[in-house]
């Protein structure tokens, strides 16, 4: 990736962070795919002069307490309000907002490869931390867009299920990542 080095601000306002979930079982055609977007969140990319003694570092904090349902496909009916409303009570009841507002990753290696790269780092969520690897690639733009997986229950938590066990949602849930690099200048 040609990122110049220095040291980046990532997150709102400058980029998006999305959850997409997926359901199965028996009344999967009843629930929803859902596209979450994280409202709230912030992070850092340091890219050092010289890679070889110090390496690149991402680092970005998301407030839980802050996703919104954007849209649900699929279905027998659309969304409503009060659909929103429940699944956002739903999701601080899984993550366990109350107890963890935040949601943080911390980049442990980045492997870049012409303008592709490969981000590993923990990510600790509801209490808990595991290895999270993100796809990266940089953008014609300037920007960056990355992609992963998290498997809700590698963290301790116990995907959604509905209908009696019959409407689930998949344990994996999909993020996307896309964001500007804004330079923050050095203290001159």
């Amino acid at each position: 990736m040609a990122i110049a080095a220095g040291e980046y601000a990532i997150g709102k306002p400058v980029g998006r962070l999305l959850v997409r979930t997926a359901r199965q079982g028996m009344a999967a055609k009843v629930g929803h795919d859902l596209l979450i977007e994280a409202t709230a969140w912030e992070g850092h990319v340091i890219v050092p002069a010289d890679p070889a003694t110090k390496p690149t570092l991402v680092s970005v904090r998301v407030d839980l307490g802050a996703l919104k349902v954007l849209e649900g496909t699929g279905g027998v009916k659309p969304l409503s309000d009060g659909d929103r409303e429940q699944i956002r009570q739903t999701m601080h009841k899984l993550l366990r907002v109350d107890q963890h507002r935040y949601a943080t990753f911390t980049s442990t290696g980045v492997e870049i490869h012409d303008d592709r790269a490969t981000v590993e780092g923990d990510l600790t969520l509801v209490g808990q931390t595991r290895l999270l690897r993100l796809d990266v690639r940089q953008r014609d733009d300037g920007s960056v867009k990355g992609a992963g997986s998290v498997v809700q229950s590698r963290w301790g938590i116990k995907p959604y299920s509905g209908f009696f066990g019959a409407l689930k949602l998949r344990d994996a849930v999909d993020i996307e990542v896309t964001t500007g690099l804004q330079e923050i200048d050095a203290p001159g």
